[in-house]
């Protein structure tokens, strides 16, 4: 019989016994990078993976979570949100509309966030002082080609600087992933030339949002002429795009600039995904590479609200489940040249989530009041980075009361004063 504890300190068991701090048990592992889809037990031993297997002696463990019926996966891996939020500095410093890492990300089940392009040349090194050092979240960035980064769309349209990104991207290897253009107005191509330049010079990947588009500069020719192998086309679903001709059927260019190497990624945000585009795609298997929620103040109470229900929607419309996973763990981690994230395998870091699959009739909403049907949700209950529960929604964690000391709660140095009889 299988072991069953939701909570299970081994006291008795002998210390030499107890190789792990903690397993989850019974849940349905889905590793795509390790080709795992099944039961398995997964150990956790100093902030890693020690081992995922069909059965693991749970007196082997220090604590023991009974995790049966829920989905385990990778800890989700957001390439593009935006975090440049800070409350003691002026607007015009700091990334428009970001949101806190910390409040966000392990509700969700993600523990890994990339930036993408909130500051520039200009004010990076202000962004990680305040921000991505601070976080206990994974926040890596791409920078902005523009000096200001997302102050505003008007700063956005020209102060660019190849040289500096790339500078500022080797110095600051260890978080920065890319480049980052966005929100540009002009007819002409040169802030995703210059972007791709810098990206050139520093040797890693752009991420293009294509701003407004004109007819000047078609999307098409941005994915088939402009990016590189590894580069990313972000808010690949936003209205504008051309995905369907006349008859329904894809056009061909999408399968050309896929062949090429060119990264499809979701950035759903606030305006910038349509079922109208994201449902043909995904019936004629054209799926996302990396599904990714474009977080900030605007998007996160409106249709997107988080990359769980993100994930949802391409459920809702046929992406198997495994793809789905894979969309939001290893090809993002892979995208973005940090393959040790994103994957369950001994050794790596033991950023973990734990997801209820929800069943029922629920309707998922575009940003343009479309409304598309499904039958499942994904929903965040459990969430580990290195191995420590950063949260825990149905408290599996933690003990009943009655079981504690009589006086549990009373802090260092204070003190219980009984009122008189």
């Amino acid at each position: 019989m299988r072991k069953c504890f939701v909570l299970a300190l081994l006291a008795g068991a002998p210390l030499w016994a107890q190789q792990y701090d903690l397993l989850l048990a019974n849940g349905r592992v889905i590793d795509p990078k390790n080709g795992i889809d099944a039961v398995r037990d997964v150990a956790i031993r100093d902030g890693k993976i020690a081992a995922v297997e069909p059965e693991i002696d749970s007196r082997q463990a220090k604590q023991t979570l009974d995790v049966s019926g829920l989905l385990v996966t990778p800890g989700l891996v957001d390439i593009h949100t935006h975090l440049f939020h800070t409350t003691n500095i002026p607007d015009a410093w700091a990334g428009d509309n970001s949101v806190d890492p910390d409040s966000f990300s392990f509700r969700t089940g993600v523990t890994a966030m990339a930036d993408a392009g909130s500051a520039g040349w200009r004010n990076f090194e202000f962004f990680r002082t305040t921000v991505i050092d601070r976080a206990e979240t994974r926040v890596f960035a791409f920078i902005n080609i523009a000096g200001l980064g997302m102050v505003s769309n008007m700063v956005e349209q020209g102060d660019f600087n190849p040289e500096e990104v790339a500078r500022l991207a080797k110095k600051h290897r260890d978080v920065v992933v890319g480049v980052k253009t966005a929100h540009y107005e002009k007819p002409d191509w040169t802030s995703v030339d210059e972007a791709v330049k810098a990206g050139k010079l520093a040797g890693i990947p752009v991420m293009v949002d294509f701003g407004y588009f004109v007819p000047e500069r078609p999307y098409w020719q941005l994915v088939t002429e402009h990016l590189r192998p590894g580069d990313i086309s972000t808010h690949a679903f936003r209205g504008p795009v051309p995905w369907v001709d006349e008859s329904g059927r894809l056009y061909r260019y999408l399968f050309e600039a896929r062949r090429r190497g060119v990264i499809f990624d979701v950035g759903h945000g606030g305006g910038s995904f349509t079922w109208r585009n994201a449902v043909p795609a995904v019936r004629q298997g054209f799926y996302p590479d990396t599904i990714s929620t474009d977080l900030h103040a605007g998007s996160r109470n409106g249709a997107m609200m988080d990359l769980p229900t993100t994930m949802s929607k391409f459920l809702a419309m046929g992406m198997p489940l495994a793809a789905v996973i894979r969309a939001a763990t290893s090809k993002p981690a892979e995208v973005i040249h940090h393959q040790e994230l994103g994957h369950l395998t001994p050794g790596a870091a033991a950023d973990i989530a734990v997801f209820r699959i929800l069943k029922g009739n629920f309707r998922f909403r575009d940003p343009f009041g479309g409304v598309f049907p499904g039958k499942q949700r994904l929903f965040c209950e459990l969430t580990l980075k290195d191995g420590r529960v950063k949260w825990d929604w149905n408290s599996r964690t933690g003990i009943d009361y009655r079981k504690l000391d009589p006086l549990y709660g009373i802090r260092e140095g204070e003190q219980l004063v009984r009122p008189p009889q």
